[in-house]
């Protein structure tokens, strides 16, 4: 029976180091556990798509061997990012589910798995089953062979994106696709919205030789930055390795985070549909949680993690979702799934529509000092057991929230530890009114970091 390395079965995904702890037998039988659940679930055939990693190819062809041995038709869509995989899924009524091959926004050592059934993600114990499942098979798992086909989306998949965007012919806009997938696409997509495009890094390589392929690390984005002043560009627009993560650089080269997009978003939707629901990750600054109230929205916190949000966003009827990390979700005039490049167009529209730059899109926020994202290393093995000790140490502590990792809120204002699902890392944020108190924060979060022989990078 084939054995899983203990750290590649996460919570939102399969993931993991090439060749290493993760490899093509993984894939494998990842595939005929993902058939079977499909089976299970009354779903005959699913589509597969991965991305421009050097190893996604190999992998693409273990895991449609896998899911096909156990009788699963699969329909490949090729290579392209994770939302047109997601968008396989939402409009092909004979595609009850979808595989995506990707490492995501992790270097080029790493490689992964994201799986789908109908609308709902597989996460949770469900990817933690695929232990036990392997063991589980019976013969009859493999008395039927599925079959093998192809369907070119890509057209469709852009159209639905544009379709309904009005788009100012002035507007001139940056594009850096990072090395990632995304450039596969990208041509396509600026070929059908008015305005004046720059493209950078738009060859796919998995090596990643311009930069890392996360833009919500700001050093990531200085290309983006140096363009947008070079073409004195109204707004720059970067990407994920598999473009479902958005980044944005403002026409003053100032870096937007997610949480301040959603206040871009969420105005906008509000306007249109006033009182519903948006769902924001903890990592989210309290005060854009007051400015989407102040503007006639329910903004509830919600955990970290795509597959979270998309749950929760079945759950409460939300119509717009987002996270720091730069995952948009949009289910007004959407499917509801994390798409960057959908939602790039969509804040074109805005900002054509509004005739603002982003910089005044964003009026009326207060001025706070913030850290932005810190990670810091911790085994993959022990994060969890960390946070845990953590939490024990904080109990009865007054404004703690405890919705996924910790977060302390304060007078000075509030910060949060947690461990990401992704990386050997905690995550921290701190923010605050004044530099002061960010200070203050900041020493009170390192203390409890010391406690666990950790610290966060100063710099």
């Amino acid at each position: 029976m084939h054995q899983f390395h203990p750290s590649i079965l996460r919570k939102y995904d399969i993931r993991g180091l090439v060749d290493e702890t993760l490899t093509a037998e993984d894939f494998h039988a990842a595939g005929q556990c993902f058939g079977v659940l499909a089976r299970q679930n009354g779903v005959e055939a699913v589509a597969v798509c991965r991305d421009g990693r050097l190893s996604s190819l190999d992998f693409e062809e273990a895991l449609i061997a896998g899911i096909t041995s156990v009788g699963i038709h699969v329909v490949k869509v090729g290579m392209g990012p994770t939302p047109l995989l997601y968008y396989a899924v939402k409009s092909q009524h004979d595609i009850g589910g979808g595989a995506m091959i990707t490492g995501s926004h992790n270097d080029e050592r790493y490689n992964g798995l994201k799986m789908m059934l109908d609308s709902r993600p597989i996460w949770g114990e469900e990817i933690q089953e695929f232990h036990h499942q392997l063991a589980a098979f019976q013969p009859d798992d493999f008395l039927k062979t599925g079959t093998v086909s192809t369907r070119d989306i890509q057209a469709a998949y852009i159209k639905r994106m544009t379709d309904k965007i009005v788009i100012d012919p002035n507007l001139k806009v940056v594009w850096d696709c990072g090395n990632g997938v995304v450039g596969h696409l990208i041509h396509q997509l600026v070929a059908a919205l008015p305005g004046t495009h720059y493209v950078l890094h738009d060859q796919v390589d998995g090596t990643f030789p311009n930069h890392h392929p996360d833009p919500t690390v700001e050093c990531n984005m200085d290309d983006l930055k140096a363009a947008v002043q070079q073409y004195q560009a109204h707004v720059g627009i970067g990407f994920d390795g598999d473009g479902d993560r958005i980044g944005i650089i403002a026409e003053s080269g100032r870096m937007i985070y997610g949480d301040e997009l959603m206040v871009i978003y969420g105005r906008d939707l509000l306007k249109r549909h006033p009182g519903s629901t948006l769902l924001l990750d903890i990592k989210t600054s309290s005060f854009i949680v007051r400015d989407l109230q102040s503007h006639g929205g329910d903004p509830r916190l919600s955990p970290t993690g795509h597959s979270s949000i998309k749950s929760m966003m079945k759950e409460t009827g939300a119509l717009l979702a987002g996270e720091l990390s730069g995952h948009m979700f949009f289910a007004d005039d959407y499917y509801g799934y994390d798409d960057a490049l959908y939602a790039a167009v969509r804040l074109l529209s805005i900002l054509s529509l509004e005739k603002k730059t982003v910089t005044e899109l964003l009026q009326g926020l207060p001025v706070i000092y913030k850290t932005g994202e810190m990670r810091i290393p911790c085994d993959d093995a022990e994060k969890f057991h960390v946070m845990d000790r953590i939490l024990e140490r904080l109990k009865g502590r007054p404004g703690l929230i405890t919705i996924d990792g910790v977060r302390v809120e304060t007078d000075e204002g509030w910060w949060l530890l947690r461990a990401s699902n992704t990386e050997a890392v905690l995550i921290a944020r701190a923010e605050a009114l004044s530099e002061e108190g960010l200070t203050v924060l900041k020493e009170g979060m390192q203390a409890i970091l010391a406690a666990e022989n950790l610290f966060y990078d100063r710099t």
